[in-house]
């Protein structure tokens, strides 16, 4: 089966910058789980992972367009440590350069950290990964027909995916 819309599909992936660096992998993981055609991985790699199927691997190169963007100056904000996504440990060792993640009115976002305050923080509220060129190697593990259920919900259930 090839991965079209309302396909789940199961993938590991490596991602490395443009020097070759690991950024994060999957392989000691379960494999990420999502609904093709509902925005629940990057758009380019969506586009590059259309009409493959399980037992595939591919390399996928993205410009910072296709992926989480180019970076914008002038990003800066200050926001108060409670709004931060992190664990009371987290809190008390906040660093200068840490990517954490923030609640804001679309959801959970990943901000790095400029500045330490007593109360607040500042953070550069593009992406980390923002205006980097990105590799995915990807394996694909297995793709199925989405469930009516996943259909509705707009995205995959099971491990690696939403779980209720």
């Amino acid at each position: 089966m090839n991965i079209t819309a309302n396909s789940v599909v199961s993938f590991h992936y490596r991602l490395c910058d443009e020097t070759g660096a690991e950024l994060e992998s999957s392989l000691d993981a379960d494999p990420l789980l999502y609904l093709h055609g509902h925005k629940g991985v990057l758009p380019g790699l969506e586009k590059a992972l259309e009409g493959h199927a399980a037992g595939e691997s591919l390399n996928v190169t993205l410009a910072p367009e296709e992926a989480y963007g180019v970076r914008q100056e002038g990003r800066e904000q200050r926001i108060p440590i409670k709004h931060l996504n992190v664990d009371a440990k987290t809190q008390r060792n906040l660093k200068k350069g840490m990517a954490v993640p923030v609640q804001t009115e679309q959801g959970s976002r990943s901000m790095v950290i400029i500045k330490v305050g007593r109360f607040n923080v500042d953070v550069d509220t593009n992406h980390p990964l923002a205006g980097k060129t990105l590799t995915f190697a990807i394996d694909i593990v297995a793709v199925r027909d989405a469930t009516a259920e996943e259909q509705a919900h707009g995205h995959a259930h099971g491990v690696g995916g939403h779980q209720h």
